[in-house]
């Protein structure tokens, strides 16, 4: 483990972003909260703020964090038969938040084709990278 101890504590942010790709009429049943286990969005959304919460039990070295602020935004894209998901997280400490956003749209995802596998088990989850990391040493960093 790195030791962030003599840094100065700082403003931090990440976003992270990545998609599902589905069927049609899988991305109908989720927007139409019509999915057999219930509420789709909501769930992945609040699995997503949880897994940024705990990414250093599941990230071996990653320090723990104290998160201020995790949004999920998910976006359907009719026409192309996919969700976008963006994770934003916050924090003022020594080290980076980029682990955390990540985490939070793989594990956002995830959950989206856990609560849907059984009406289409040829999703693809895919695209996940940083976007922006800003904040501490290295400043600022957007994706081109």
């Amino acid at each position: 483990m790195v030791d962030v101890g003599e840094k100065d504590n700082s403003s931090r942010q990440a976003i992270a972003r990545g998609e599902i790709q589905m069927s049609g009429e899988t991305l109908s049943l989720i927007v139409n909260g019509n999915a057999a286990k219930g509420d789709v969005l909501g769930t992945a959304r609040l699995a997503g703020i949880m897994a940024a919460k705990n990414t250093s039990n599941l990230i071996p070295l990653c320090h723990p964090i104290n998160l201020t602020n995790v949004s999920i935004e998910l976006e359907p894209i009719e026409n192309a038969n996919k969700v976008e998901i963006t994770a934003s997280v916050k924090c003022m400490g020594k080290t980076g938040v980029e682990m955390e956003a990540l985490t939070a749209v793989n594990v956002t995802a995830l959950t989206i084709y856990d609560m849907v596998k059984s009406a289409d088990k040829n999703m693809k989850i895919s695209n996940i990278r940083l976007i922006l990391k800003d904040g501490g040493k290295s400043g600022k960093y957007e994706a081109t």
